[in-house]
């Protein structure tokens, strides 16, 4: 094995940001898996004015100290909810959690693996290096391949999976991001801001994904993935470095 991969995880020293729209349904289960991790230091939940019970089924953690519950008065989509979380964020490191069971907590040791030896300032939990999983939709696996080559060409970065939700930080990186994609813009934004300023060490290690179905409250569209071309291009070539970061790079490394 290598030896990044088997470097021991501090206990108690990652922020989990969990953005929320409309799942009660999983949401519960979801939250008692993320805080049986013994890295999770804190658990930061922005519900972003969900319409079913959600709200409702959170205040069963209110009382937990590890647990930080935010609520968006109006839907401004999940790129800004996970905005507000990382600004929230206060362990060494910092990871992005669906609030269903497509990715599983049981990853975060050997997403953290490469941050806790010292060796990487982000890392990207891929789902197309090789790791067992249910059988995907061929379309959508498709478009996620399409939508990373083109980040990947002008970002110039090779990343197998710019998509995926497992994307971890070292805190003072992910806060030096200036972010402002209010949707699913977040995540080609994110990879154009830590590509740019080539300082960055990127790594990339496989994660298991366990797909759910639209009718499950899959919620990103075909409209979402048009769009996710004019993220590529808007901040990686149209976008410079006062609009990317809030201090030099050398302030913060």
């Amino acid at each position: 094995m290598n030896p990044v991969m088997s470097t021991p995880i501090p206990e108690g020293k990652l922020s989990v940001v969990m953005p929320v729209y409309n799942e009660e349904r999983t949401i519960t289960d979801i939250i008692d898996l993320v805080l049986k991790r013994p890295e999770v230091g804190e658990l930061i939940i922005i519900d972003d004015a969900s319409k079913d019970g959600s709200w409702e089924k959170l205040q069963t953690f209110a009382g937990n100290p590890k647990v930080k519950l935010l609520k968006q008065e109006l839907n401004c989509g999940k790129g800004a909810a996970i905005i507000r979380g990382f600004k929230e964020a206060s362990c060494d490191y910092v990871i992005i959690q669906d609030a269903d069971f497509e990715y599983d907590p049981a990853d975060y040791a050997l997403v953290l693996a490469p941050l806790a030896a010292g060796k990487a300032d982000v890392v990207y939990g891929s789902r197309f290096m090789s790791s067992p999983g249910q059988v995907r939709y061929f379309k959508h696996e498709m478009g996620n391949k399409l939508l990373t080559f083109m980040s990947n060409w002008f970002s110039d970065i090779h990343l197998s999976d710019m998509e995926t939700c497992y994307k971890a930080f070292r805190r003072e990186v992910i806060q030096n991001l200036k972010l402002t994609s209010q949707r699913f813009g977040i995540e080609p934004e994110i990879t154009a801001k830590i590509a740019k300023p080539r300082v960055l060490r990127i790594w990339e290690v496989p994660i298991s994904y366990c797909p759910r179905r639209y009718d499950e409250g899959k919620k990103i569209g075909w409209r979402d993935g048009f769009a996710a071309f004019w993220h590529i291009f808007r901040f990686n070539c149209l976008t410079g470095s006062k609009q990317s970061f809030e201090k030099p790079w050398d302030e913060v490394l």
